[in-house]
């Protein structure tokens, strides 16, 4: 059972009760209906939309998250539809701060979401749909909701709540854009254009990341860089009849694998350059230890594992470590590649006896934080393309990297207004833990605000499933997170 939400704060603080009702509010109100509308458009990053613009879902989800915080009527509230010439909308909101110090060279509160959304993905309930919303049991179903159309929304509500309260709050813009699932390469313009006007960032408030459990605040420590591309392997100019062909024309797909082998070790997953690693920074491993302690063996066990029946019993597929603290490091700090899509193969149904011309996967490494992606790319191409075996042709077309993120140091107003906020909502501590994933904005801001403080936290805990099937988003958790985000605004010194 929750500890007793704290009553006895700070006057510059909220009174926590108060805030999660009026944000529970409006959530139930309003919030989960306009997050209904939001899953309901295919509103898919540029990467996979490229007539993203005729499409015109970007903009519908833009204007809709627009006309809704226009809505709420947030005294001294501005905003605007930023559009550079041939790149995806950003949407930017200001608000001036209610403290003396803020009204002049006080310090910013950077909050930021995106609301483009990733591929439908197969494998969905019979129920359920990337573009249809259900909600059910607290969780509302849907591509985007989680990751990550609900921040806008809940960045509003929790500026909302310092409002309602009268609490004296620091001055707080927004900044949410529709390229994060492509790799933001339409953002940084943005950034530079806004830079000006955003002021000194004392706090970045990212909502765009995950939670090891739904019981306690959870602040994001680092994120992985990645490394993408379309790796191509072509042996002939057309297919030809395999049964004339095979054993004399090499397979492409053997020849991928040949090629494949120079960069991993396919019996253990190990990445082989050594530039692709980095050694743990101890406060991370510290960390680390502290949360494989909470999660334990839920770290590996929230995955949804393929299993069959096996003389009565169920057996189920393994991960690469049952080690709780190893798994976390294997999926924060530890290089891993992935193949995630794939070209030239026909369907199972439509599959002869037909040698193919050619091979492509698309690859996707995962860096550890303190990895420079630019020079991981480069390696890679290099790595891949030369010598390729039968003089075949290959090919690495990489769109660039995303170099990853580690926090700053927590200073202490910042640890006790984490603290304050867990054990007001949660009646726990707050929890530290690494990302897998990558936010490409927060080694943006991190270079451009050295000193702010950096709030990473999000909604996607156990078996939320972004990018996958059967997305949901914990709506009791959100609530909180954003009553959370609340207390921590008003307490930026």
């Amino acid at each position: 059972m929750n500890a007793p939400i704290h009553k006895e704060l700070p006057a510059h603080l909220l009174n926590a009760e108060k805030a999660l009702r009026d944000v529970t509010q409006s959530w139930d109100t309003s919030i989960l209906k306009e997050l209904t509308q939001y899953i309901e458009v295919p509103a898919k990053s540029p990467s996979f939309d490229t007539n993203w613009e005729a499409n015109g879902y970007l903009d519908t989800v833009l204007r809709q998250t627009a006309e809704w915080i226009e809505a709420q009527k947030v005294a001294g509230l501005r905003l605007e539809i930023l559009r550079l010439p041939g790149r995806t909308p950003v949407l930017f909101f200001d608000i001036p701060g209610t403290r003396a110090a803020s009204q002049g060279s006080g310090q910013t509160v950077l909050m930021y979401g995106h609301l483009d959304k990733q591929p439908e993905f197969s494998g969905w309930r019979n129920d359920l749909g990337p573009w249809t919303p259900k909600y059910e049991n607290g969780k509302l179903y849907g591509r985007g909701g989680a990751d990550d159309g609900y921040a806008a929304y809940a960045s509003i509500a929790a500026v909302q709540a310092l409002k309602n309260q009268n609490t004296p709050h620091p001055r707080i813009v927004g900044l949410i854009e529709t390229c994060e699932e492509s790799g933001s390469y339409d953002l940084l313009p943005y950034i530079d254009a806004l830079r000006p006007r955003l002021g000194d960032v004392g706090l970045v408030i990212c909502l765009d990341s995950g939670a090891g459990n739904y019981d306690q605040l959870w602040l994001t420590t680092s994120l992985r860089g990645m490394a993408s591309g379309t790796l191509k392997v072509e042996i002939l100019t057309e297919g030809i009849h395999s049964g004339d062909a095979s054993g004399l024309v090499p397979s492409s797909f053997r020849i991928m694998r040949q090629v494949l082998d120079r960069l991993e070790d396919s019996q253990t997953g190990r990445l082989l350059p050594a530039s692709f690693h980095c050694e743990v920074p101890a406060d991370r491993l510290a960390q680390a230890k502290a949360t494989a302690g909470i999660l334990g063996e839920e770290i590996y066990k929230r995955f949804p594992w393929a299993h069959y029946d096996c003389g009565g019993s169920t057996t189920f597929a393994l991960p690469t470590t049952t080690d709780p603290l190893q798994a976390l490091l294997n999926r924060t700090w530890t290089p891993t590649l992935s193949v995630t899509g794939a070209e030239g193969f026909p369907t199972l149904e439509n599959a002869g006896n037909v040698l193919r011309p050619y091979t492509a996967f698309k690859l996707s490494l995962r860096l550890p934080p303190l990895v420079d992606a630019a020079q991981a790319v480069a390696e890679m191409k290099a790595l891949l393309e030369d010598n390729a075996p039968y003089q075949a042709r290959v090919t690495f077309e990489s769109k660039g990297g995303a170099t990853g993120w580690n926090a700053p140091s927590s200073t202490p107003w910042f640890e006790n207004a984490l603290q304050s906020a867990s054990q007001s909502h949660f009646g726990a501590s707050v929890g530290y833990i690494g990302q897998g994933g990558t936010i490409p904005l927060m080694n943006m801001l991190s270079q451009g605000f050295p000193t702010a403080q950096m709030m990473v936290c999000g909604v996607l805990g156990p078996k939320s499933n972004a990018h996958g099937p059967n997305e949901f988003l914990h709506v009791p958790y959100a609530k909180k997170l954003t009553a959370s985000v609340a207390e921590v605004m008003a307490s930026l010194p």
